[in-house]
C-alpha cells in the first residue's frame, strides 16, 4: 500500500478510491475505508445536530428578547431552516434522528447554553424542546414573546 492512512489522509483516501475504480479490492484498506464511511454518517448527524441547535437558539432569543428582534435574527432562522430541509432532502436518512426524541436532547442543550451565554438570560428553561418540529420549521413560525420578569 502507498500512503499510510495516519500519515496523509487525503493522498490515503485519493489511493483508496483509485483502487476501488480499478477494481483492486484486494489491496484496499479495509479497517479504515469502514471507519471513513461510518464517518459520513456521524459527520452528517453533527451537521444537522448544529443547524438545529442555532436554529433553536435563535427562536429562544426571538421568544425572549423581543426588543432585540431583526433582520440578522430573521435571516438566520430561514437560512437554517432552509439549511435543515436541504439535508433531509439530499440525506434522506438523518429523518430517522428528527423522530427520535433522544436526538433532540444535543441540539435543545446547545441551543440552551448558546442562548444563555449569548444573552446573560438566567431562566429556567424546559428540559426539552417545547415545540414541535414541524413548528420549528414552518417559515411563517415564530415563538410568541415571553415577558421577562423585572428582577
Amino acid at each position: 500500500m502507498g500512503t499510510a492512512y495516519e500519515t496523509d489522509i487525503v493522498a490515503w483516501a485519493n489511493e483508496q478510491a483509485a483502487l476501488l475504480r480499478a477494481g483492486k479490492l484486494d489491496q484496499i484498506d479495509i479497517e479504515h475505508i469502514s471507519d471513513e464511511v461510518e464517518d459520513v454518517g456521524k459527520s452528517e448527524q453533527r451537521e444537522l445536530s448544529h443547524r438545529m441547535a442555532v436554529l433553536l437558539s435563535h427562536l429562544l432569543k426571538w421568544k425572549y428578547q423581543p426588543e432585540r428582534r431583526g433582520a440578522s435574527w430573521q435571516s438566520t432562522i430561514r437560512t437554517q431552516r432552509i439549511a435543515i430541509e436541504t439535508r433531509l432532502q439530499k440525506t434522506p436518512g438523518l429523518k430517522s434522528s428528527i423522530n427520535d426524541s433522544s436526538w433532540w436532547a444535543d441540539p435543545w442543550a446547545d441551543a440552551v447554553y448558546d442562548f444563555a451565554k449569548e444573552t446573560g438570560i438566567d431562566i429556567e428553561l424546559p428540559d426539552s424542546c417545547p415545540w414541535t418540529f414541524d413548528q420549528v420549521m414552518d417559515q411563517q413560525w415564530k415563538p410568541q414573546e415571553t415577558k421577562m420578569p423585572r428582577g
